[in-house]
């Protein structure tokens, strides 16, 4: 009987994953996953008479009540380092898992299970001590440029070869006791090798990272169910882990860039300083190079348009067909509410508003999905790189919000440099581009960005969350005359 109940919960969460494809459906899917996951906590604490036990009963309307606080308390700039904190506890989860469950057993365990338990330790203490490292990376505690140890990789080789010939010596010809001594240490292996696989990942390649802890997380999971002998665990980590490892070979793909060269940090000809976003927010600056921008609060006057190719407020009042463009920029300047502002205002004026998504923009997968839908932003409005590239010659002003790499048209002729070949959304193709960054610095590709000298661009170099709300100012003061003229 219980099988079946368990082969319809796995059922439940691979379509509940299924919904979470899909925008419009991702709620629904979240609910039946996690009221998946609640049922068969239950059914396998029902299931060995531990339900009433008032240890158990404490321990989940504890987690009920930190992952509700959690819940609530984080702002959408923090998910990402939530998600990466999420998925290091299911890694530590299965890993003291597969510690108890083998270090319990009063004889020693069947070798095969020695092994089993081994490998489900070493994926999730991997899975832990990285997922902490990218958490760190993502919420600054950590710099988000690449660092590289010396020996770096030899020291994870070595490490995964000692995991390898640690398992077959776990056992023990007498009793649990020596198998408890072997675990820790083989954690400790997998800590550390956790650490090395993340530290040289650079802040921009968290996307890719995040998938893959999210896959290491299913994996580990579903080896610990073998330990544990629940069919449910193994279906359900083996879920997670195939779709966590799809996702990241459709971002490494959306990156043109390979995992290893992700994990090894050799993805950037140079990064940005961390001191370029102290404070969460971008800090407005100028390069030596780059045309003198208008400020924000000159947009609709007569010195912007004396320096401009053209005047922002004035196009965007006449433009028939819009395209917005969020980076990890609208991220740090919290600015997603302004950009939800100027949508409407563009929208309630008979313009065509869209939003080009691409797949690693922010710092995990759906970034930009998430923070738009968080300020009830249609989701048919979301467009993703495939379907929106081909209306840009049509579009006739396009807004970049703290987008770089993504947009930069150099990864068409830029042969030898770290995103040649990549994917970018196709904003220089557009009549007129408005460009809202922080500054005309590189993004993490070290890679200048000729969009910036586009005889069709307009620069508004600042905080995103300033200058959109003053562009938004000045739209509806123009759109006000407009009205009133008319």
């Amino acid at each position: 009987m219980f099988i079946w109940v368990e082969i319809v919960l796995a059922a439940a969460i691979l379509a509940g994953i299924r919904l979470m494809s899909t925008p419009e459906t991702a709620v629904q899917g979240n609910r039946l996953t996690a009221l998946s996951l609640l049922t068969a906590i239950v059914l396998v604490l029902w299931r060995n008479n531990i339900l009433p036990q008032p240890i158990i009963v404490v321990s989940l309307a504890a987690g009920a009540v930190l992952g509700l606080v959690l819940a609530l308390r984080v702002t959408m700039l923090q998910m990402p380092q939530m998600v990466a904190l999420l998925n290091g506890l299911g890694g530590a989860a299965s890993m003291f898992t597969a510690i108890v469950a083998l270090g319990d057993r009063s004889d020693a365990a069947a070798f095969a299970d020695q092994v089993t338990g081994g490998l489900a330790v070493a994926v999730g203490g991997v899975t832990l001590s990285g997922s902490l490292v990218a958490a760190g990376k993502l919420h600054r505690i950590l710099s988000q440029q690449p660092v590289r140890i010396r020996l770096a990789y030899r020291l994870v080789v070595a490490g995964f070869l000692a995991l390898l010939f640690l398992a077959p010596l776990m056992r023990s010809q007498a009793s649990g006791v020596e198998l408890t001594a072997w675990m820790p240490a083989l954690g400790a292996c997998a800590l550390m090798a956790g650490v090395v696989l993340a530290l040289p990942v650079g802040g921009a390649d968290m996307p890719i990272t995040i998938s893959l802890l999210n896959s290491l997380s299913g994996i580990a999971a579903s080896i610990c169910g073998f330990v544990v002998d629940n069919a449910f665990l193994v279906a359900a980590g083996a879920i997670v882990g195939a779709s966590g490892f799809i996702l990241t070979r459709i971002m490494c793909g959306a990156m043109n860039r390979s995992l290893a060269q992700v994990l090894t940090g050799a993805t950037a000809a140079g990064t940005v300083p961390d001191a370029a976003y102290a404070g969460q927010k971008p800090v407005e600056t100028e390069t030596a190079t780059s045309p003198a921008p208008p400020g924000p609060e000159s947009v609709a006057g007569k010195e912007a348009a004396d320096r401009a190719p053209f005047d922002p407020v004035e196009a965007l009042i006449e433009a028939k067909s819009v395209v917005i463009i969020p980076g990890y920029g609208m991220a740090l300047g919290e600015a997603e509410g302004q950009v939800r502002d100027i949508y409407e205002l563009l929208e309630s004026r008979g313009a065509d508003v869209k939003f080009a998504i691409h797949p690693v923009a922010g710092r995990m997968p759906g970034h930009m999905t998430v923070l738009l839908a968080d300020v009830d932003i249609p989701y048919d409005k979301m467009v993703q790189i495939e379907h929106i590239n081909p209306e840009f010659p049509r579009t006739d002003v396009a807004i970049i919000v703290g987008a770089c790499d993504v947009v930069n048209p150099a990864a068409n002729t830029a042969v030898g440099t770290p995103i040649y070949g990549m994917p970018i959304l196709r904003a220089h193709e557009a009549r007129r581009i408005i460009i809202c960054n922080a500054d005309t610095r590189p993004g993490y590709s070290g890679i200048e960005n000729p969009l910036y000298n586009q005889d069709n661009v307009v620069l508004l170099l600042g905080n995103a969350s300033s200058t959109l709300e003053q562009l938004f100012k000045d739209l509806s003061a123009r759109a006000s005359e407009k009205t009133g003229n008319g």
